[in-house]
């Protein structure tokens, strides 16, 4: 079903607000998403998103103090989760390591997501993934 205009939410952080918030927030949007305008979206697909979201916005909040922004946006049988930060630095991605303990957010992100792209900003970066609403029920995988 496409969308007379794409669904969106957009959300600051001043960086002392708990990282929670940020997932209660991509929760309820996703709900209203499933409820409010009727489309399909996957149990699976609102934890992913949930665990999307505090990936990236934990890791603004290691990596760049301060302020940053999140948007989510339904377009295309996808919700993008983006995280804007005043960081420019990119982020070091590791490559997959099991005996690793800790640093795994972005190889996760990586693995779930339809498409995840990073880009400098005029000032910072914005960090973006995007998933699947509503799985496959031929492969009972989403985004794959």
């Amino acid at each position: 079903m496409a969308l007379p205009r794409p669904l969106s939410l957009a959300a600051e952080f001043e960086g002392r607000e708990p990282i929670s918030e940020a997932r209660r927030l991509a929760r309820d949007f996703l709900a209203d998403v499933r409820y409010l305008h009727g489309l399909a979206v996957s149990d699976r697909a609102i934890d992913l998103v949930e665990l999307v979201v505090s990936e990236l916005v934990t890791n603004t909040r290691k990596y760049a103090p301060g302020p940053s922004l999140l948007a989510l946006e339904v377009r295309d049988g996808c919700v993008d989760v983006a995280v804007w930060d005043s960081n420019p630095d990119l982020p070091t991605i590791l490559p997959p390591d099991p005996t690793r303990v800790g640093q795994h957010g972005l190889e996760i992100i990586m693995a779930t997501s339809l498409a995840f792209q990073i880009h400098r900003e005029p000032i910072g970066k914005r960090i973006m993934a995007s998933i699947v609403l509503a799985d496959d029920r031929a492969t009972d995988i989403a985004g794959r």
